[in-house]
C-alpha cells in the first residue's frame, strides 16, 4: 500500500467577510473551484503577498468595494477533494472580517458570476462550501452574545 504524497505546498487563499446589518456579502462564484457556490469574496494570493493584503484585494477586485482593518478571523486547510475533479489544488484559506463604507453598493466583479447580501437563514438555504458555514455560525453565535 503506497501512502498519498502531496507533491507541492499548499496554494495560499484568502476570503473576506463584510456583515452590514445581519447580512452578509457573498459572491456566486463563477469558476473552479467551488463554481456555482456561494462564498465570501476572495481568491488566490499573488506573490509577496500576506493573506491579508489577499483578502483586501480580491474583496475589491470581486465587489468594487475597498476594505479597511481586516482581522483574521479562521483559517481552513481545504485538501482536494474527489469531487473537485482532476487537477484539484490543495489551498489553505485564511478567511477575515473586514470593514468598508456603509454606503457603497457591491458590484460583481472578476470571476464573481452574482452578488448579494444574505441573512444567515438564507445562506444555509444556498449551497455553500462547509467553510463558509461554519464562519457564518460563529459569527450568528457572536452577534448574539
Amino acid at each position: 500500500m503506497k501512502d498519498h504524497v502531496n507533491p507541492s505546498p499548499p496554494q495560499l487563499a484568502s476570503s473576506a467577510i463584510l456583515e452590514r446589518d445581519g447580512r452578509y456579502l457573498l459572491v456566486r462564484r463563477a469558476n473552479p473551484p467551488s463554481a456555482d457556490m456561494y462564498a465570501f469574496p476572495g481568491g488566490r494570493a499573488e506573490p509577496g503577498e500576506t493573506p491579508a493584503e489577499t483578502a483586501v484585494r480580491e474583496f475589491y477586485e470581486e465587489t468594487g468595494i475597498p476594505t479597511k482593518n481586516p482581522h483574521l478571523f479562521e483559517t481552513y486547510d481545504l485538501p482536494p477533494r474527489d469531487s473537485d475533479g482532476p487537477g484539484a489544488r490543495h489551498f489553505f484559506l485564511s478567511v477575515f472580517k473586514v470593514e468598508a463604507d456603509p454606503d457603497l453598493v457591491a458590484v460583481a466583479g472578476d470571476d464573481a458570476a452574482d452578488i448579494g447580501w444574505y441573512t444567515a437563514a438564507e445562506i444555509f438555504a444556498l449551497p455553500i462550501p462547509d467553510s463558509v458555514r461554519e464562519c457564518v455560525e460563529k459569527l450568528e453565535l457572536i452577534r448574539r452574545r
